[in-house]
């Protein structure tokens, strides 16, 4: 017999709370304390775990969901599923726990996609607001746009509520200097180029649920100033005299776009405020060799009272933060980097005549900055988009059943992964926001950046027509910069539209029609008798699926992937095609031939599923032409076509002229 009993003098700290062993059992075993007021620290591992709790009252939060718990309370966890324990309660928590490695169970959930769906927690998908000092070229499109509306498709496609969301980021200083230069306002160039951004998100085929315009939507700028009144009365952001450059001629304050130097941290050439190549903020008067944009001299240093924010004491909030939630190592290491600075006083407002001043007289004439605008902005568009449904969602009351996902280029992620969480905890510190982040690097244009003022782009609706979209989502999402820089070359892509969409694609699909109008009037057969190549593509299939599953999925999401899955697809059935050929035609074997023409359509079918997501036209085109209704769920199964069903494959143009 074994026989342990809890004991306060043998816990020593673990995990953020108190802990004991208990040896013996054949698994890992032990007693764990919360204090009042504490919690665990968020845990996410391999094995599957249970928690017994004998004392207290707290809370469990599993994946975003919180339960209470009490004495008597039983949890099992699942290998990844996060956790963590709060004590709400007034006396300590005590908990018993046993957990142990099983390869199986752990396999099963790492390969689930019930488990990384949130299913009836709502979804916030936040695609970052383009600035509207022009309008979006296929870099833009190819990162967040592009990556969140496939997100959504997919979510939805599982059952689950996901919405995605974007809008006009009015209050850039960079749309101020697009007026500047035009000689109009800056409201009128953000009215302009927003309504031609959402314009080109539509002829893209990316559904927004809830686009924001922060210089005109009712209700923003208040709502906005009592977000940064928050801030101001947590004690940590307040008036403050630090550093800052002005023009030498003109007197001007400079940040932003106004002024350009050389990074302080990679020695990168970058503008005020950011470093698009690092990732790293700079205050602008730490900024190497720095000169003004707007006289080309040398500026002037200075203090100026802004608005300030001592971000360097908020390292550990951070890291608690990144433990929560999806959250690349490329951003953790961001982090790492930012907060090896001793200081870090950044500046919130910024003397400017365009913008929402805040609620107090001082420092005078001061915008809140737009960056940490954005983070109320989020908050902003959930509230607008659950007016619209009839929820009661609130900007001022966030609630801890929210999933937020936000998808951005990394020259945004010090914002996004960095600043934003620290200023969610002060303006609310009762909500621990759980939030997944999806990143992606520059996309190039035959090999260099993109550049408006160089005229190196392809705008947008230069290139996408009803007829065209599906192969540019296609192609941008199979050369999308996950990762790594990636390069839009125009040859290359007219290349994949006529040798893959059309010469592989296509020419497969039109033949797989005509032989079906020859062999079986137009009419899907049903499988007959089966081999064991039959079997084996079956099961190929549903490799595939599981594939694209996979590259769909929260955790591995990735359009690259998806992608390849799709050419995967198309290239293991003409492959089987082309082998399965040799009975065509001869009687004896009519029966296995059949099967392998209703295999074929499967392959089909499973084409038009997984590219749901990803070519919502093509799908929704090659469903109508296999005689199977649109794609509204996501399949556990590769499936064949119900026979009977009229197929029109033949007569069908999906790409070009094929």
């Amino acid at each position: 017999m074994i026989l342990n009993h809890y004991s306060e003098s043998e816990l020593t700290a673990a995990f953020g709370i108190d802990m004991s062993s208990v040896e013996g059992l054949g698994v890992g075993a032990g007693w764990g304390r919360v204090a009042p007021g504490a919690s665990t620290h968020t845990d996410r591992h391999d094995e599957t775990e249970f928690f017994v709790i004998v004392a207290g009252t707290g809370e469990l939060t599993v994946d975003g969901r919180t339960h209470r718990a009490g004495p008597g309370t039983v949890v099992l966890f699942e290998p990844f599923e996060s956790h963590i324990l709060a004590n709400t309660g007034d006396t300590d928590l005590v908990f018993l726990t046993q957990y142990w490695r099983d390869s199986a169970r752990a396999r099963v959930s790492a390969q689930s996609r019930v488990r990384p769906n949130l299913t009836e927690r709502p979804q916030f998908v936040f695609s970052t607001p383009p600035t509207p000092n022009g309008d979006l070229h296929l870099g833009h499109l190819s990162g967040p746009y592009l990556g969140a509306d496939v997100y959504v498709r997919y979510q939805r496609l599982n059952g689950n509520r996901a919405w995605h969301l974007t809008g006009s980021d009015d209050f850039q200083s960079y749309v101020e200097a697009v007026a500047t230069r035009e000689g109009t306002t800056a409201a009128e160039v953000a009215a302009h180029y927003s309504a031609e951004i959402a314009a080109t998100l539509k002829a893209m085929d990316i559904e927004v649920h809830q686009y924001s315009v922060t210089n005109k939507d009712e209700g923003y700028a208040e709502g906005l100033r009592r977000f940064f009144s928050r801030l101001v009365d947590s004690g940590s952001v307040g008036p403050r005299a630090t550093p800052a450059l002005f023009d030498a001629e003109t007197g001007a304050y400079l940040y932003e776009v106004n002024v350009g130097g050389a990074c302080p941290g990679c020695a990168h050439g970058t503008s005020g405020n950011i470093c698009e190549e690092c990732g790293e903020p700079n205050l602008v008067a730490d900024l190497v060799d720095p000169a003004s944009r707007i006289s080309g001299t040398a500026p002037k240093q200075d203090e100026a009272e802004r608005y300030t924010l001592p971000l360097h004491e908020f390292a550990d909030a951070v890291a608690e933060h990144h433990g929560l939630g999806r959250v690349p190592a490329r951003l953790r290491e961001l982090a790492q980097r930012v907060f090896a600075r001793e200081t870090l006083d950044l500046p919130v407002s910024h003397p400017s005549d365009w913008g929402v001043r805040p609620a107090g007289d001082d420092p005078d004439g001061q915008v809140i900055w737009v960056w940490p605008e954005m983070s109320y902005g989020f908050l902003h568009g959930i509230e607008r988009l659950g007016a619209g449904l009839g929820e009661d969602w609130s900007r001022e009351v966030p609630s801890p059943d929210w999933k937020i996902v936000h998808f951005f280029g990394y020259d945004n992620s010090f914002y996004h992964s960095i600043l934003y969480p620290v200023l969610y905890r002060l303006a609310f510190p009762e909500w621990n926001p759980d939030i997944d982040y999806h990143v992606n690097e520059f996309y190039l244009l035959e090999g260099q950046k993109f550049s408006t003022s160089r005229r190196h782009a392809i705008w947008g609706k230069e290139i996408l027509t009803p007829d065209t979209v599906d192969a540019v989502r296609y192609y941008l999402s199979g050369t999308r910069p996950e990762g790594e820089r990636t390069d839009f070359r125009r040859a290359e892509f007219d290349r994949a539209c006529a040798d893959t969409l059309v010469g592989q694609w296509q020419e497969w699909l039109t033949g797989l029609g005509e032989r079906v109008d020859a062999r079986f009037d137009g009419v899907v057969p049903d499988a007959g008798t089966w081999t064991a190549e039959h079997t084996a593509f079956l099961a190929r299939l549903s490799l595939r699926l599981d594939e694209a599953t996979a590259a769909l999925n929260p955790e591995g999401f990735s359009l690259r992937s998806a992608a390849a899955v799709l050419d995967g697809i198309v290239t293991d059935v003409r492959t089987f095609s082309r082998r399965q050929s040799a009975l065509a035609g001869i009687d004896r074997w009519s029966s296995e031939a059949r099967t392998a023409v209703a295999l074929e359509l499967a392959a089909a079918r499973l084409l038009a599923t997984v590219s749901a997501p990803l070519m919502p036209r093509f799908s929704a085109g090659l469903a109508a032409a296999l005689g199977i209704p649109a794609i509204e769920t996501w399949p556990d199964t590769a499936d064949l076509v119900e026979p009977g069903s009229r197929c029109t494959l033949s007569g069908t143009r999906f790409f070009g002229t094929g």
